[in-house]
């Protein structure tokens, strides 16, 4: 099993909805969580999928520790592990459906492909645990909560997880 790691985003806070996956490619990072050398060698790239305004499908690295025998994946943040939109487009998706007031079917966000709309049944599912009832200050907050678990699950061993990330 390939262990996630997330590498920091390099693009400037005005180009990070275009060029957040830019360097996915190009980096990895060397050192390694579980025996902390610096061995990390590169072990192959692969595309994953990335759905938002600006991405369909990004180019990953992965990388192979020798001393330790681990595999690991490096990530962007705005990309989890086993899921097909970045958390650009959930975020775009949940404003849509919370402070623009638009239905589930009208709240999908804008993607590059406008054949992988998500279903109102995933836009929901990206939504529970939100309040949209409390005040915009505390629907952030709610918000921004609901991204950090998503990032959170996306660390965890898959055999822990408890619920699909979609």
């Amino acid at each position: 099993m390939s262990t996630i790691l997330f590498i920091p985003l390099s693009p400037p806070p005005h180009k990070l909805e275009t060029d957040w996956a830019a360097s996915c490619e190009n980096v990895i990072l060397r050192r390694c969580p579980v025996c902390e050398c610096d061995s990390i060698i590169g072990h192959g790239c692969r595309r994953k999928q990335a759905h938002d305004e600006h991405h369909d499908w990004i180019g990953i690295r992965r990388g192979r520790c020798p001393g330790c025998k681990k595999t690991f994946t490096f990530l962007p943040p705005l990309s989890l592990p086993y899921t097909h939109y970045s958390l650009l487009a959930r975020c775009q998706a949940l404003q849509r459906r919370f402070v623009e007031h638009h239905s589930w079917e009208e709240a999908a966000p804008r993607l590059k492909d406008p054949n992988r709309l998500p279903d109102p049944s995933t836009l929901r599912r990206w939504s529970s645990g939100l309040d949209p009832s409390q005040p915009a200050a505390s629907f952030l907050r709610q918000t921004l909560a609901r991204v950090t678990h998503w990032r959170y699950a996306a660390t965890r061993p898959i055999s822990r997880r408890c619920r699909y990330l979609g």
